[in-house]
């Protein structure tokens, strides 16, 4: 890729403003300055040095967030702040965004990316990747419940469902349960419920596919996926 695209998109600033950085001598790549923003260069395999600092390169982000309440999932916002406003400035230069999408008031899993391949893999319907929820419910969650959740639930506009797995961590007055669904319809785990005449005090999403929460992430913190996590969507 060119010098200057590298720089740009490695956080140096803007076209223009690499541009006088390079003319300033102080880039140099394999120890030798380079003052061309049209050259040539390979980061994988290429040392390119800026001002004594190695130039850090990638060409996809993956991120795993710990969504906090009160933060919506979307790029940008007028109103509210957005996961997008949590991320460090030093991801400023990439096109990072949400993966689906978790409501405002539900905290949780969330990935970040930069790649459209990646993202359509996990949202795809064709997919059915798994998402696993924890909620606290305002009524008594039964066998009945679980047994109509396995079957599917007719929401509040006609839509049924696909066969999603509920389990009770503890049915009481307000209870604890855990929900494994396939598909991401608007409010989805809230509209079951409703269907059922409960509703969701607290929603938490606790995994996508085979992939975890990091549990030391609190909310609002976030980290880069290992590759042996990436792996698990392969």
């Amino acid at each position: 890729m060119r010098l200057d695209k590298l720089l740009a998109d490695a956080g140096y600033g803007s076209r223009k403003e690499v541009k006088k950085l390079l003319k300033s001598g102080v880039v140099s790549i394999n120890q030798k300055v380079n003052k061309d923003p049209k050259t040539q260069v390979d980061p994988s395999s290429e040392e390119v040095i800026v001002a004594g600092e190695a130039v850090h390169y990638q060409s996809e982000v993956y991120l795993m967030l710990n969504k906090p309440k009160g933060v919506i999932s979307a790029t940008e916002d007028s109103m509210h702040r957005t996961v997008i406003d949590l991320i460090d400035e030093k991801w400023a230069s990439y096109s990072i965004f949400p993966v689906g999408r978790l409501d405002k008031d539900t905290e949780g899993l969330l990935l970040l990316t930069t790649d459209g391949s990646f993202s359509h893999r996990l949202m795809s319907p064709r997919q059915h990747v798994s998402k696993v929820y924890q909620a606290k419910i305002d009524g008594m969650v039964t066998d009945e419940d679980i047994e109509a959740f396995r079957v599917g639930v007719e929401l509040d506009d006609g839509y049924v469902t696909k066969p999603a797995v509920l389990t009770i961590l503890e049915s009481n007055e307000i209870s604890n349960i855990e929900l494994t669904i396939t598909e991401g319809k608007f409010h989805q785990v809230k509209r079951m419920f409703k269907a059922r005449e409960k509703t969701v005090l607290a929603l938490k999403r606790r995994a996508i596919g085979k992939l975890d929460l990091d549990e030391s992430l609190a909310p609002g913190q976030y980290r880069e996926l290992t590759e042996e996590e990436l792996a698990l969507f392969e």
